[in-house]
C-alpha cells in the first residue's frame, strides 16, 4: 500500500516538474520576439552667423536697425525649418558692438573668428569693414558688410561681398544730379574724414567736376563734432549754390543749424547716412529742404517692401528707417548659399555664394560681380518736405 502510495505520489511530482518547466519556456518566449530598437535621432547642427556693427554711441540707432533685418532672416530661417541633407539645422546670431571703431572693429572680428563663426554679416561703416576683412579673408570666412567705401571690394579678398551699392555709384549719381538737377555750379564739400564720409564726397567732387561744376572748397571735420562755425565761416565766403557732407545724420543735424544761423544760403545735400528720422530731429526747421541720395529704390517701391515693412513693424513695434531691408537680403543670401551647398562649411558654401541669384527685398535679382559688388540696384534722391523724407527721383 504504502509503495503504490509513493509510486504515486513520485508520478505527481514529476507532471508538476514538467508542466513548471513548459511554463517557464512560455514565459520567455515573448522576449525572444522583441520589436527592433527605434534609431536615435540626428542631432541638430547649430550654425553661427557673426554680426557686428555700432550698437551703443551716436551711430547706435543705424547698428540696431541693421541688426533688427538679420534678425528677422535668421528667425524666417530657423522657422522654415531648415536641413543639410538629413541633418536639421539652426542658426544662432552673435552680435558684438564695434563702436564705429576701426581698433574696435578689428578686435571684434578676431573674437568672433575664435568663436567659430560660419559666416559674417557686417560690420556696418566702412571705416571698421575694411579693416576686419583681413581678419575674416585670412580665415576664410565669408562676409557681408553695409559698407560703401569703393576699397572694401577693390582689395581682392574673395570672401567679401556687399549689402547695397558702392560710393562709386552714389557719389556719382548724386554730383550730376546737384549740377545737372539742382543747378549747383558752385559747390563746397565737407567731410568726416572716416572711409565712408571721405570716400563718398571723393566721389562726389569728380561727378560734379564732370558734369560741369566747379568745387569752390573742401573742408574737413570728424564724426565726433558738433561745432562747425569755423569750417562754414569759411565756406560762406566763397557763396556756394550748394554744401556737400560726407558724413552721419549726428554731425548733419547741427550743421544745418548752423548754416541757417549764419545766414548762408546754399543747398544742402548728403548721403544716405543724412536720410534718417535723427536728421530731421537734429536740424529742426533748418534741415527743411535738404537732399540726400539713397542706394536702392524707396521702401514701397521695393519688390517685398511693403509686406517686409509689415513683418518688421509686427516683429520691433518700429518703422524701417534705411538698413534692415538690405542686412535682411544680405543673411537670405548667406543661408541661401548655405543650403544649396547643403553644408556651413565656408569653403563649401563660398562658390554658392559667390554665384547666388535670387529674388530679394531691396531687389527681384540680388546677385554679385567678380569683386563682391551688386550687380543692379538704382539711387535715389530724397528731399525733406514738412518734416519728412520724400521721394524726388529714382536713377537706375
Amino acid at each position: 500500500m504504502e509503495r503504490r502510495m509513493m509510486i504515486k505520489l513520485s508520478a505527481l511530482a514529476v507532471a508538476a516538474a514538467l508542466v513548471s518547466a513548459c511554463g517557464k519556456e512560455e514565459a520567455k518566449a515573448p522576449a525572444t520576439a522583441a520589436a527592433p530598437a527605434a534609431p536615435a535621432p540626428v542631432a541638430e547642427m547649430v550654425v553661427k552667423l557673426g554680426f557686428a556693427a555700432p550698437l551703443t554711441g551716436p551711430q547706435a540707432h543705424y547698428g540696431k536697425e541693421m541688426q533688427n533685418g538679420v534678425v528677422l532672416a535668421v528667425d524666417e530661417a530657423n522657422a522654415s525649418k531648415p536641413m543639410f541633407g538629413d541633418t536639421p539645422v539652426r542658426f544662432e546670431l552673435m552680435s558684438e558692438d564695434d563702436m564705429a571703431d576701426p581698433k574696435t572693429g578689428t578686435s571684434v572680428a578676431q573674437k568672433l573668428v575664435d568663436e567659430g563663426i560660419n559666416g559674417m554679416i557686417g560690420h556696418f561703416n566702412s571705416g571698421t569693414s575694411i579693416p576686419a576683412s583681413k581678419v575674416y579673408s585670412d580665415a576664410g570666412i565669408p562676409q557681408i558688410a553695409m559698407a560703401t567705401s569703393p576699397v572694401y571690394t577693390a582689395q581682392g579678398y574673395k570672401t567679401t561681398f556687399r549689402a547695397m551699392t558702392s560710393d562709386t555709384q552714389q557719389g556719382s549719381v548724386a554730383g550730376k544730379f546737384a549740377v545737372e538737377k539742382l543747378q549747383a555750379k558752385k559747390v563746397a564739400i565737407i567731410d568726416d574724414r572716416t572711409a565712408y564720409g571721405q570716400g563718398l564726397a571723393d566721389e562726389f567732387e569728380k561727378a560734379v567736376k564732370a558734369a560741369g561744376g566747379e568745387i569752390v572748397k573742401r573742408e574737413f571735420t570728424n564724426d565726433k563734432a558738433t561745432d562747425f562755425s569755423a569750417i562754414l565761416t569759411n565756406i560762406k565766403g566763397t557763396a556756394p549754390d550748394l554744401i556737400y557732407y560726407g558724413g552721419a545724420d549726428a554731425q548733419a543735424g547741427p550743421m544745418v543749424k548752423q548754416i541757417k544761423q549764419l545766414g548762408i544760403e546754399a543747398k544742402f545735400m548728403g548721403g544716405e547716412m543724412v536720410k534718417s528720422p535723427t536728421f530731421v530731429s537734429l536740424g529742426g526747421d533748418a534741415a527743411e529742404g535738404a537732399i540726400a541720395s539713397l542706394a536702392g529704390v524707396p521702401l514701397a517701391q521695393m519688390p517685398g517692401g511693403t509686406d517686409y515693412a509689415a513683418r518688421y513693424t509686427a516683429k520691433f513695434n518700429s518703422d524701417v528707417e534705411i538698413y534692415s531691408p538690405y542686412a535682411y537680403d544680405a543673411t537670405r543670401a548667406m543661408v541661401e548659399a548655405m543650403k544649396q551647398a547643403g553644408s556651413a562649411e565656408p569653403s563649401a558654401y563660398l562658390p554658392k555664394l559667390a554665384a547666388i541669384q535670387f529674388a530679394g527685398i531691396t531687389s527681384s535679382n540680388i546677385a554679385y560681380d567678380e569683386k563682391g559688388d551688386l550687380k543692379s540696384g538704382g539711387i535715389t534722391l530724397y528731399q525733406v518736405k514738412g518734416g519728412e523724407w520724400t521721394v524726388m527721383e529714382t536713377v537706375q
